[in-house]
């Protein structure tokens, strides 16, 4: 079979599994293949010789003890378990959960589910550079709050939420931090316990391991937190959350979690650069701009809106060629403009015009390069088309038209 020549710049969607990763996973397919709950016999125990050995390199990951990883099927799994099961389990003390409007669906909704069951849930703003205001985070606070939850890294725009801030806020008033920290983890440091973080949600196919697999960093000290479990049977994970192991995945999240933790830094060096070098050579390009914070973002991500350009049509003069996104992977298949970037007071038409690259472990610099060319023609190809950009050329002012119905 042909080698695809599709330059993939999608890595906030997925990342392809690291070949070291699957070959660690293979033995558990059908040499190794109990059941890490078996305990009466070598297949049984192998299997969770293998579990323990992959939740001590989560761990370490992340410089938190192996017993506050909790395995899930991945971070929605482990954003529903945080959040219903820190509602259901603090009820007594309260029912106000603290989010933000630019959150991942997994959060935005099971926060509406909640409301249905009674959570008076607040939705903050987030500024023009895709920042929280931490002021307007303290000042939501009431008694009845039990939980603040942020995500690390933002999916669209890359952008780092102030998260030690928020975490001295959540400390001050008693009330519990989760994070939805997907992008962040195994990319860039992620210490829940030093930061001040108390539940955290992270998953394996978005760095470089299998799909399928998650984990939630549950505090076990200072606060010792419980969650209730979402679901029931044999009590596995320290009763939080039932459902026989996926040992394969697990080994594979292990191995990915230890690559990361140990070429973190070299991938990073190598990744930034190319994404200002994308940067850079894009925003020649009249009438772009870059969205959100760009000292507070991840290194490998960059959403950059092309003016009076239809990103999805953007994207279909190269999509044969390269894989980008408009959105995230969530919500790209529905036409609405990117809820983040109008969140961030971007109008329709720049929200509507932006594309996220996002680019990882595999990225060549060719790839950039030819990347490059391809959004730099595409962009000049449907700007030539346009009437209105022809008007913008001419100087008029497009905010003072009146365009009719008729």
């Amino acid at each position: 079979m042909e080698k695809r020549r599709l330059i993939y710049l999608d890595n906030n969607a997925t990342t392809p599994c690291d070949p070291r990763v699957v070959d660690a996973m293979l033995p558990y397919f059908y040499e190794m293949h109990g059941n890490a709950a078996s305990r009466s016999h070598q297949y049984g125990w192998e299997a969770e010789d293998a579990v323990d050995y992959a939740r001590e390199q989560i761990a370490k990951l992340i410089q938190s003890e192996d017993k506050e990883i909790i395995f899930t099927s991945g971070a929605t799994e482990s954003n529903n378990l945080a959040l219903k099961g820190v509602y259901e389990m603090y009820a007594k003390k309260g029912n106000h959960i603290i989010t933000t409007e630019v959150e991942h669906k997994a959060i935005l909704d099971t926060c509406k589910h909640l409301e249905k069951m009674g959570a008076e849930v607040t939705y903050l703003k987030i500024q023009e550079d895709g920042m929280l205001n931490l002021a307007e985070l303290e000042a939501a606070i009431r008694p009845t709050t039990i939980l603040v939850s942020v995500m690390w890294a933002n999916n669209e725009t890359g952008v780092i939420q102030d998260m030690k801030g928020i975490a001295d806020i959540c400390a001050k008033h008693g009330v519990l931090f989760h994070s939805d920290a997907t992008q962040a983890v195994g990319k860039i440091p992620t210490y829940p316990r030093e930061i001040g973080i108390h539940l955290m949600s992270f998953t394996a196919h978005k760095m470089y391991g299998p799909k399928g697999v998650g984990a939630l960093y549950v505090s076990r000290k200072n606060p010792r937190v419980k969650v209730t479990a979402q679901m029931d049977g044999g009590g596995h994970e320290r009763g939080m959350r039932s459902g026989t192991l996926n040992v394969p995945g697990i080994v594979g999240f292990g191995k990915a979690a230890e690559i990361a933790r140990l070429e973190m830094e070299q991938d990073n060096k190598r990744l930034s650069a190319l994404r200002n070098y994308l940067e850079a050579e894009l925003t020649k390009l009249e009438e772009t701009k870059i969205n959100g914070n760009t000292q507070s973002r991840m290194p490998h991500v960059s959403n950059i809106s092309f003016k009076h350009v239809e990103g999805e049509g953007l994207m279909m003069t190269f999509n044969q060629k390269v894989a980008v996104s408009s959105g995230s992977a969530c919500t790209s298949a529905s036409l609405e403009p990117s809820y983040v970037l109008v969140g961030m007071g971007l109008g329709d038409d720049l929200a509507h015009s932006s594309i996220r690259f996002s680019l990882g472990r595999f990225t060549e610099a060719s790839d950039v390069e030819e990347a490059i060319q391809m959004v730099r023609n595409g962009v000049n190809h449907m700007r030539e088309l346009s009437p209105i950009w022809e008007m913008y050329k001419d100087g008029v002012d497009l905010t003072k038209i009146e365009w009719s119905a008729h």
